[in-house]
């Protein structure tokens, strides 16, 4: 029987007409344990500062307290957030963002998902949807037009996520959209995912705060469209943007996809491999898309509203096996690299079926990678007790994502991240696992690309590739990326402001060579959306807002300055097959310091009372 929730009419916006186009100027607030739900005003001031998406949601969890609380307690808030652009006919920008506490890092975790859910969860006549309580049972958020329910969710609770999502699509119609937790999210694994239509808000265990709160989904619908100031105008930007997509700059992930990394960090001994011993894997070449298309069927797939078609699903069973079930895996950089060469493993069917296993039982598949790769070396030095657990042996990785789903055995310890399984081994364990502050690495040697090593130590989310793209300056001729100095220093923030927008407008980052000026050209479609007067210096600065706004998130959660840096391994032994890739504690912390007088904190990375003061929240309200 379905459950309906009580409206709290003390705290229902204003009429929606006198707001922002672009925007509802609300959020709605759904308390799961008693059955309360409240609008929550948003003042066009705010919305220009914190925009939307990452943005807005950092801004939300700070007025709804979430840096109070332990991520997986009842009263810890989740917020699914929306953006202006969200149902404009700008490519690439039917995107949600999902900001929380992370039960991984115990910081500020924010993670992005494409396609319908943003679309309809803005019909639902809210710039964000924020999840608080704890269900008696399992349950299903039904937000219905801004009407919020709960129902049942006994049918399939323990079902995998693509079971899931057929039984909810047959049970509800195809007009509502569906974010979705698997078995990992039902047990709390930190790093389980929160999914959708195939995508995954993947990193930093989101799903694991939606299961806590018995929620095995979240549904949306709604009637509610935003108006935009110059339609015209913004048509003909879109227009021009989509067209400018098909161009170089995105060719690369229309013909391969993100997998064309791996033979480039590969040849620049810059893959990690066998948990960061080594950045070079013999035979890698097999799991590149070019070997793996030859092998295994591949087909090419779009987000919704999206210009580039940048997904590369390839099929389970290989070409020359007919009796195979027609299944298939997106496969990304990312996946082959946590679960193949990080493993030290380059049997191309053991990732594809690793990647797959991931993306059914809910499991972000770096941290996935990451954690058991840490714990494949554990054993190896005898540290851990598992001698079945061994780098190269795909079926040890396939029960090791089974057994972490499930938390049974050593599987249970896994499901805590490498940072917890390390504080439980000891100081000598500390120093190899593969994290900055909780979160795993990715897939880039921070010896080998010493400005993504600074951009994994100072990032709020930890160890980052997607909230700063400090890869890139590696990857250009600016900088020597084993011998990085403090000149890297104002081009990795560059990128850092760049994603900040990106996040918060929210767009996707394949778009960042399309645009002749990202702040420029961002600022003219906010023009054209909400009839601000908004120039591209404006919205530089809301990316330094963000991003000082995430930083005052962490330091009252707790953040101290020594979490800004790398483990031990990183910063005491050179890189196996490269010698010339040393990066030492006393560089990175010179690269640290000067990274944050460039910010404009202290030395130590706190912020000033100036800035802190900008971030106060009085009464509810942002101080300005």
């Amino acid at each position: 029987m379905a459950r309906s929730f009580q409206v709290d009419a003390t705290s229902i916006s204003p009429d929606r007409a006198t707001h922002t186009p672009g925007y509802h100027g609300r959020y709605l607030c759904v308390d799961v344990t008693d059955g309360r739900s409240r609008w929550v005003s948003l003042s066009w001031d705010v919305l220009r500062q914190y925009l939307g998406g990452v943005g807005l949601g950092t801004y939300v969890m700070l007025r709804e307290g979430a840096v109070q609380h332990d991520p997986l307690a009842p009263e810890a808030p989740l917020a699914f957030v929306f953006s202006p652009l969200v149902g404009s006919p700008v490519t690439t920008s039917a995107k949600f963002a999902v900001v929380c506490k992370g039960p991984l890092t115990d910081r500020l975790n924010d993670s992005l998902a494409s396609s319908g859910f943003a679309l309809a969860g803005k019909k639902c006549g809210a710039d964000a949807i924020v999840v608080t309580g704890r269900s008696s049972r399992p349950s299903i958020l039904i937000i219905d037009n801004g009407e919020a329910r709960l129902e049942s969710a006994e049918s399939i609770w323990g079902a995998e996520i693509g079971q899931a999502e057929a039984w909810l699509r047959q049970t509800y119609g195809a007009d509502f959209q569906f974010a979705v937790i698997g078995p990992a999210g039902e047990r709390c694994v930190r790093y389980a995912t929160l999914s959708h239509d195939g995508r995954h808000a993947g990193r930093g265990g989101s799903g694991a705060v939606l299961g806590a709160k018995n929620l095995k989904a979240v549904a949306v619908r709604g009637q509610q469209r935003c108006v935009w100031h110059d339609a015209t105008s913004l048509v003909q930007h879109a227009k021009r943007l989509s067209e400018k997509s098909f161009g170089p700059a995105t060719a690369k992930y229309r013909e391969l996809g993100t997998a064309a990394n791996l033979l480039v960090l590969n040849r620049l001994s810059a893959l990690p491999t066998r948990n960061f011993q080594d950045g070079r894997m013999d035979q890698v070449d097999r799991l590149a898309p070019e070997s793996l298309g030859m092998t295994h069927a591949r087909t090419r797939a779009s987000c919704v509203a999206c210009t580039v078609g940048c997904e590369h699903i390839y099929a389970l069973a290989a070409k020359d096996d007919p009796s195979a079930p027609d299944t298939g895996v997106r496969v990304e950089y990312e996946n082959l690299f946590a679960l193949g060469p990080l493993c030290g493993i380059v049997d191309g069917d053991v990732v594809l079926r690793a990647s797959q296993r991931c993306d059914q039982l809910g499991l972000d598949t770096i941290s996935t990678g990451g954690t058991i790769a840490f714990a494949m070396e554990c054993v190896e030095r005898g540290w851990l007790d598992a001698p079945w657990l061994r780098f190269g042996d795909g079926d040890a990785l396939l029960s090791a994502i089974e057994c972490i789903s499930n938390r049974q055995g050593i599987g249970d310890s896994l499901a805590e991240g490498s940072r917890r399984l390390a504080a439980r081994i000891g100081p000598a364990a500390e120093r190899i696992a593969p994290q900055v502050k909780g979160l795993e690495i990715p897939g880039y040697e921070p010896r080998a690309m010493q400005t993504m090593a600074l951009g994994f130590a100072v990032g709020t989310r930890g160890a980052d590739h997607n909230r700063s793209g400090a890869y890139e300056v590696d990857l250009s001729a600016q900088v020597d990326r084993r011998r990085v100095d403090r000149r890297a220093v104002p081009l990795a923030i560059e990128t850092e402001d760049r994603a900040a927008v990106m996040d918060s407008l929210i767009l996707c980052k394949f778009l960042r060579g399309v645009f002749d000026d990202l702040f420029e050209d961002g600022a003219e479609l906010l023009r054209c959306v909400t009839g601000w007067d908004l120039s591209g210096a404006e919205l530089h600065d809301a990316a330094r807002r963000i991003i000082n706004a995430k930083k005052w998130f962490n330091i009252q959660a707790g953040w101290r300055p020594q979490e800004d840096t790398l483990p031990d391994r990183f910063l005491e032994e050179s890189l196996a097959t490269d010698g010339e890739a040393r990066l030492s504690r006393a560089q990175l912390a010179g690269l640290i310091v000067a990274y944050n007088r460039a910010r404009g904190w202290t030395d130590e990375g706190e912020l000033p009372e100036a800035i802190v003061q900008q971030w106060k929240l009085r009464d509810g309200q942002n101080s300005g």
